[in-house]
């Protein structure tokens, strides 16, 4: 049985989790992961845990430029990823990305992907762009994938150079996490906390009521909405602004003058951040979304679901979610005047508007529905698991026959040696035939001399027989 592979996903704020990629980390984990999720510490971080089937490690982040603390975060996510050893590690948002990629990369993490979701640098300029500039040419290089979250994002990067086309992929239609329409949806349950929250704010039939979900930042639009609300309302008293979500003061604060105008015009109600907008989509009628930069936002395709037309501006994401004229309009960035006119319009065209409202739904779950961007993320990383595996075994036959080259002169120089030891064997025993049969010629040699010296031996005798005789008659005459 396979282990399961190890998987991280890290965003700088633990909002990012519980809204931008909400469920994904629970998906993952049914479907053989073993899941840990990394942001800055937050309160709710057990029930988060609970609730996505996966472990969270707290490491600090900032989403501003802070050298020291970005410093002190990356050294803490190279301890993190030695200790846990992940395969994959998927970041979300600048920062996480910046610090996760590197750290992937010193690590030896083998799939380091990255999802661009919007970019900071497009409102900045000269020195701080350059420096945002560099920061994502960083992060794409150190990444093995990265994943705009819409086509238009995508052709940006590639404009700006960032990194080649071949490392780019935008998954199905767009999105980070798609819409699931099952729980975006009106029902009995909802209408009624919907029916409380208005009675609540005392709201009539008779009014009507745009949206905005999101923090009350300058880059939101906010400065643009509340002026051309204040200009609406003067003509058609039955508006009503909900601002729903929190304010950033220390990053991107609005002018003193839109706070006091929010804090001050009865017709704008302002919310804190709500984990269930469910019941304020349903009773409203336009959502409104004025940003000057978005990846892919999710709010326009939540109240999309929810049959509401969409007020947006001409950026990357939200003018790939919404189809002007079919499902809401679009609007000129930074333009008041654009959007009161277009609010303005909705509230009055009621032909206009039912059309709209009647598409928004099937637009959105036609093109986007969750589940299926789910199925498309974890084909990904299966292809990802694979192409390292058979890299792997690539690896593993290149140092294999390697080895074995190197093996092979020493092979031969003890083939030489055996050979060269035969060689002085044979010679050897040669050398010791040649000694021995010269041994043996030099003893028949021998053998002959004796044999041919006892004839004259003989004859010698004899010879001296012969001779006593006459010596005996000489000596007697």
């Amino acid at each position: 049985m396979n282990s399961p592979k190890k998987l991280i996903r890290i965003t700088t704020v633990p909002l990012s989790l519980q809204t931008l990629i909400a469920g994904q980390m629970q998906y993952m984990s049914q479907n053989g992961f073993e899941v840990s999720m990394i942001s800055s510490d937050f309160d709710d971080k057990k029930q988060l845990a609970e609730k996505e089937n996966a472990v969270f490690i707290p490491v600090d982040m900032t989403r501003t430029i802070s050298p020291w603390a970005d410093l002190k975060a990356l050294f803490r996510l190279i301890k993190v990823f030695k200790k846990l050893k992940p395969i994959i590690v998927h970041s979300h948002t600048p920062k996480a990305g910046l610090l996760s990629m590197l750290a992937g990369k010193i690590t030896g993490v083998p799939i380091r992907l990255h999802t661009v979701a919007g970019l900071p640098l497009m409102e900045s300029r000269g020195s701080k762009r350059r420096l945002l500039e560099f920061v994502e040419k960083v992060a794409y290089r150190c990444a093995t994938k990265v994943y705009p979250n819409s086509m238009k994002l995508q052709d940006f990067i590639l404009q700006s150079k960032f990194c080649g086309a071949e490392k780019l992929k935008v998954i199905g239609s767009g999105s980070s996490n798609g819409i699931d329409s099952s729980y975006f949806q009106r029902t009995a349950a909802i209408a009624e906390k919907a029916r409380a929250i208005k009675k609540n704010l005392k709201l009539s039939s008779k009014e009507f009521v745009f949206i905005y979900v999101g923090r009350l930042v300058r880059a939101k639009g906010v400065e643009e909405l509340v002026k051309a609300f204040k200009n609406l309302q003067q003509k058609h008293p039955q508006a009503i602004l909900i601002l729903l979500g929190p304010e950033e003061g220390a990053l991107d604060p609005l002018s003193p003058q839109t706070l006091q105008e929010i804090q001050n015009n009865r017709a704008i109600v302002r919310k804190e951040f709500e984990a269930d907008i469910r019941p304020y989509l349903s009773l409203s009628h336009v959502l409104v979304l004025a940003s000057y930069r978005e990846g892919f936002p999710n709010v326009p395709m939540q109240a999309g679901c929810f049959n509401l037309p969409c007020i947006v501006t001409d950026i990357n994401g939200s003018n790939e979610i919404i189809k002007a004229g079919e499902n809401g309009l679009i609007i000129p960035v930074k333009d008041s005047k654009s959007l009161e006119f277009a609010m303005e319009r909705l509230l009055q065209d009621k032909l206009l508007y039912q059309k709209l409202a009647g598409n928004a739904r099937r637009l959105i779950v036609e093109r986007f529905e969750q589940q299926q961007i789910w199925e498309l993320l974890l084909a990904e990383y299966q292809e990802h698991l694979k192409n390292h595996e058979e890299r792997h075994q690539q690896n593993q036959k290149v140092v294999q026959q390697n080895n074995n080259n190197n093996k092979g002169p020493q092979n031969n120089n003890d083939h030489q040696q055996n050979d060269q030891k035969t060689q002085q064997s044979n010679s050897q025993k040669v050398n010791n035939n040649d000694h021995q049969q010269s041994n043996l010629n030099n003893n028949q040699s021998n053998n002959a001399k004796q044999s041919n010296n006892k004839p004259h031996q003989q004859n010698q005798s004899n010879h001296k027989k012969n001779l006593k005789p006459n010596n005996r008659v000489q000596g007697s005459l």
